[in-house]
C-alpha cells in the first residue's frame, strides 16, 4: 500500500477522487447549516421545537459515528460509504416532501434523525481507507487535508452558495438543491475509490468475530483511560461549531426583541460563515502539519483548547458591542477558524493510542466527532430558554478550558 506513487508527499493516487468526493457530498449536506434553523421557526415552530430537532439528529449522527470506524473494518470502507450515501438521499427526500413539505413536525424530527445516520458512514467511512494508506507518521498531515476538504464542502460551498442562492429560488428548493451535490459525491466515490487496496483481514472475518470486534468500539472507550480522555477533548472540539449554528442565526438575524437579532441579513450571516470555513481549508492544513512537529497534544492544548475559548468569547462578545457591524462580526470567525483546526492531530492520537485495534480507536474517535453535533444544539437547547444565546456561549467557553486541563493527562507515544 505504501510503494504507490504518492502525492504533496504523503497522499496515495488512488485517494485523491475520495477528497474531492467529501468536498462535494459535504457541500449537499451543508446548505442547510446556515438557515435551517432560522427557516423551521420561520414556519411558525419555537426555538426549543428547532432546536429539537437538530439535538436528535446530533444524536443519531453520533450513534451512526461510532459504529463506522469497525463497520468499514467489518465490510470494507467503500461498502459502508456506498450505505452511508443511499440513506442520506432518501431520508432527505422524505424530510422534503413529508416532513417541510406538509409541515408535520414529528415527522421532520423522524425523518431528519435518521437522515444524521448518512453522512458519518460516508465521511468518516474514508477515514479508515486513509489511515490503511498512509504512513502512521503521516497521518496527522492526511488529517489535515481530510478536514480541508471536509470545510470546503460543508462550510465555503455549503455555506456560501446558499446565501446567494436563496434570494433567488428560495431556502425550500436550496434545500432540493442540496440532494443534487449529495449524489454528485457519492457517485464519485463509488466509481473512483472502488479498486483502492483495503485491508481485508476483518472484512474476512466470521460473523461471531465481527460483533468481537463490534464490541471492541465500546469497551477500548473504558480499557483504555487515554482514549476516554481523548474522546472528550473531540467532543468539545468541534461542539461549539454545532452549537453557533444554531443559535447565531438567534443572534445576529433580525431586529426585534422575539428574535433577539443585531439587524444582520441571513446573506450577512452566511457569508460569516463561510468566512470561518475557508479560514479552515488552509488551517486544517497548516495545524496538520504543524501537529507532527509541535506535538499533537501541545497544539491541541494551546491553540485549540484556551484559543477556542478566546475565540468563543469573541464570537458573542464582539457583534453584541458593536452591533450590526459586518466586518467586526468577521474577526471572531477568522479566530474560531484558526483555532477549531488545531485539533486536528487527535485522529493520530486515537490511532497511535490502539495500534492493533485501530479501527475501534477511529470509531470512538468518530463517535466522539458525532457526539459533538448532539451536544453542541443540547447545550442551546438547555440553556437558552433559562439562560439566554449568552448562558449558552459560556457553556462552550468552559467546555474549553475543561479539555485544556484533560490534556495535561493523556500520555500517547508521537513517532
Amino acid at each position: 500500500m505504501k510503494s504507490q506513487k504518492l502525492l504533496f508527499g504523503f497522499m496515495p493516487s488512488s485517494l485523491i477522487w475520495g477528497y474531492i468526493a467529501i468536498a462535494i457530498f459535504m457541500a449537499g449536506d451543508g446548505f442547510e447549516a446556515a438557515f435551517l434553523s432560522k427557516y423551521i421557526t420561520d414556519m411558525g415552530y419555537t426555538e426549543a421545537q428547532s432546536a429539537f430537532i437538530f439535538t436528535a439528529y446530533g444524536l443519531l449522527v453520533a450513534i451512526s459515528a461510532w459504529c463506522s470506524g469497525v463497520v468499514a473494518e467489518i465490510i470494507t470502507p467503500q461498502k459502508a460509504m456506498c450505505i452511508g450515501f443511499i440513506l442520506w438521499s432518501v431520508m432527505h427526500v422524505c424530510f422534503m416532501i413529508f416532513g417541510i413539505g406538509m409541515h408535520n413536525y414529528p415527522l421532520m424530527v423522524i425523518c431528519y434523525g435518521i437522515r444524521g445516520l448518512g453522512y458519518p458512514l460516508f465521511l468518516y467511512s474514508f477515514v479508515i481507507l486513509i489511515i490503511q494508506n498512509v504512513s502512521e507518521s503521516k497521518v496527522s498531515t492526511a488529517m489535515g487535508w481530510f478536514w480541508a476538504a471536509y470545510s470546503i464542502g460543508f462550510g465555503v460551498l455549503g455555506g456560501y452558495l446558499p446565501g446567494y442562492i436563496n434570494p433567488i429560488i428560495g431556502e425550500y428548493h436550496t434545500l432540493w438543491m442540496s440532494l443534487i451535490w449529495v449524489i454528485v459525491g457519492g457517485l464519485i466515490s463509488l466509481i473512483t475509490l472502488r479498486n483502492v487496496k483495503t485491508d481485508k483481514s476483518k472484512a474476512n472475518l466470521s460473523f461471531k468475530e465481527k460483533t468481537e470486534e463490534l464490541t471492541k468500539a465500546v469497551t477500548i472507550l473504558f480499557s483504555n483511560k487515554n482514549i476516554f480522555m481523548s474522546a472528550l477533548v473531540r467532543i468539545i472540539n468541534t461542539t461549539p461549531i454545532f452549537g453557533f449554528a444554531v443559535i447565531m442565526p438567534w443572534l445576529l438575524v433580525g431586529t426585534n426583541v422575539t428574535d433577539q437579532g443585531l439587524g444582520f441579513s441571513k446573506t450577512e450571516w452566511q457569508n460569516i460563515w463561510t468566512v470561518f470555513m475557508v479560514v479552515t481549508i488552509f488551517t486544517n492544513i497548516i495545524w496538520g502539519i504543524l501537529g507532527d512537529h509541535i506535538g499533537w497534544l501541545r497544539q491541541a492544548r494551546w491553540f485549540g483548547c484556551i484559543g477556542g475559548a478566546i475565540a468563543c468569547f469573541a464570537f458573542y462578545y464582539i457583534p453584541v458591542s458593536f452591533g450590526h457591524n459586518y466586518l467586526m462580526a468577521m474577526i471572531p470567525a477568522v479566530m474560531f477558524g484558526f483555532t477549531v483546526a488545531a485539533f486536528v492531530p487527535m485522529t493520530a492520537v486515537f490511532a497511535a493510542l490502539e495500534p492493533n485495534h485501530k479501527g475501534a480507536a477511529i470509531s470512538i474517535y468518530n463517535l466522539s466527532a458525532g457526539l459533538s453535533n448532539f451536544v453542541g444544539p443540547a447545550i442551546a437547547t438547555i440553556m437558552v430558554p433559562l439562560f439566554g444565546i449568552v448562558g449558552a456561549i459560556w457553556a462552550y467557553i468552559a467546555l474549553y478550558i475543561f479539555a485544556a486541563i484533560l490534556t495535561l493527562f493523556i500520555k500517547v507515544d508521537q513517532k
